[in-house]
């Protein structure tokens, strides 16, 4: 058996994110209820996370039934299965070695999905040129940065790679830079403004980098995991030359560019402005832009996969990428396969087309009237704020808590946030992200996914503001409390 001291001091050294801590707290709530333990509410509601087939949501019929006649291709003679859906998955068949999604892959992709990808990338940047030899599939956005992050990672102490990384930023991230051997820079982003990129926030960090590590990268999530804040067009630019300037490359996750559902904004890609701005970026700033089945509409979340498309970055580096991808011998190829399906969804006149589009109209509608249902309840009580998601699937209120709390969580060691989330978890079956993500203030966030049905949105949302005001009355009383309430936010 091994033991402790034979497995390698970096695996050991791995961060246990609050995250992982609560997922085993919940499993361990629903193994006890399935040996009949009672409590007020039996099903845990995990909210923590983005996986909404997970939570209720229903998957697009028409990829569903794609992958079922390309996983059981008697279902090509089946008339009961609408044309259009045998036609699209004998055209994918053939693209399968052996017509048979049981085969490997090119470790970069079916040539076939690639092509698709980048005619949707150009389709979506009203013209700007995606060429199939920039795009990469991968097991999901997460493994396509694991990827680039460790092709960036040298050196030691103040020689070491770093990655400048928003705070807050998606949960898995700090662990997957920790993993791949390189320094999280950390820059805020600004709660006031909506949770905006700030260009003077990006210049203190990279400064105050350098002596530490060198600085090589910087990753921005648009739209905003878990802050839902859209940049605009200016914020984009910004960045742009901020990069082009500290010589950095551009890693931007745009997993959520279906779901802009603030009135005033709408998805840009950085790709589409980095070739707006002329030569001078276009030709020089290294890109990678990521994009995924995780996204809103889809949400295939289990068949891993997603692709990157790279930009300006010299061949023989690119190179090893494909080298790099080739350690997972190729992503699922039912993941592929949906990828392009997603990408190519069916066109008016198309048998499945009404259906389709119900289907997704279901999930933006679901996704709007959670978002508004949220923010209105949230704000309403003491002790919390939120600020307006413009588009992703997570709300991300601020707690303020009170100091008997925070004192409590100091004696037991552990973050403010963390031990809300245990609590909330214990009292009320209800599993969300504790949002803690440091800095030069403190503090305190909730992550809610969203993405849910809507009686279960109201489930959590009854159960989340019973809990809370419980615990503000009990270590303050209500009527402080909800006095408080004003004075607090702008504390």
């Amino acid at each position: 058996m091994t033991s402790l001291q034979h497995v390698n001091p970096r695996v050991r050294g791995i961060r246990v994110s609050p995250q992982s801590v609560l997922q085993s707290l919940a499993e361990r709530k629903r193994k006890k209820k399935k040996i009949g333990v009672q409590k007020p509410f039996q099903e845990v509601i995990d909210l923590s996370s983005g996986d909404p087939h997970r939570a209720g949501m229903k998957p697009v019929s028409f990829i569903r039934q794609v992958l079922a006649a390309c996983l059981y291709p008697e279902l090509l003679e089946d008339e009961s299965v609408p044309l259009d859906v045998r036609l699209r998955a004998q055209r994918l068949l053939e693209d399968c070695a052996g017509g048979s999604v049981g085969s490997y892959t090119p470790s970069s992709g079916l040539l076939h999905v690639r092509q698709s990808i980048a005619e949707f990338i150009t389709r979506r940047d009203f013209g700007v040129p995606s060429y199939t030899k920039n795009i990469y599939i991968s097991s999901g956005s997460h493994r396509a940065l694991m990827v680039i992050v460790k092709l960036l990672a040298s050196g030691e102490e103040e020689a070491r790679t770093g990655v400048l990384t928003p705070m807050p930023c998606p949960h898995t991230l700090p662990t997957l830079l920790d993993e791949a051997g390189v320094t999280l820079v950390p820059y805020r982003l600004i709660e006031e403004r909506g949770w905006a990129v700030d260009l003077e926030e990006l210049h203190r960090a990279v400064t105050t980098a350098r002596g530490r590590c060198q600085p090589r990268a910087i990753y921005i999530s648009n739209p905003g995991n878990p802050t839902g804040h859209v940049q605009t067009r200016e914020s984009i630019e910004e960045v742009i030359r901020f990069a082009a300037a500290e010589r950095l490359l551009l890693f931007v996750d745009e997993v959520y560019q279906d779901s802009v559902i603030g009135l005033d904004r709408e998805f840009i890609s950085y790709k589409r402005v980095l070739f707006e701005m002329g030569k001078e970026y276009a030709d020089t700033v290294e890109l990678v832009s990521s994009h995924s089945l995780s996204c809103t509409c889809i949400g295939e979340c289990g068949q891993m996969a997603g692709y990157m498309e790279i930009i300006n970055m010299d061949p023989e580096v690119t190179h090893f990428v494909d080298t790099m991808l080739c350690t997972d011998i190729s992503a699922p190829v039912t993941g592929q396969l949906a990828l392009d399906l997603m990408l190519k969804p069916p066109k008016p006149g198309d048998t499945s087309y009404d259906t389709y589009t119900q289907e997704i109209l279901l999930t933006l509608t679901t996704l709007s009237q959670n978002a508004q249902r949220a923010l209105e309840l949230l704000n309403d009580l003491p002790g919390m704020s939120c600020q307006p998601v413009m588009g992703g699937i997570y709300v991300y209120p601020h707690l303020y808590l009170p100091s008997e709390f925070r004192e409590e969580a100091k004696t037991l060691e552990v973050e403010a946030d963390v031990l809300y989330c245990q609590k909330l978890l214990k009292e009320e079956r209800v599993l969300v992200g504790a949002g803690h993500h440091g800095g030069a203030t403190s503090s305190h966030h909730l992550r809610l996914c969203i993405l849910v049905p809507c009686d279960t949105m109201e489930k959590v949302l009854a159960r989340l503001c019973s809990f809370h005001l419980r615990l503000m009355d009990g270590h303050c009383g209500p009527e402080r409390s909800v006095k408080d309430k004003n004075n607090q936010k702008r504390s």
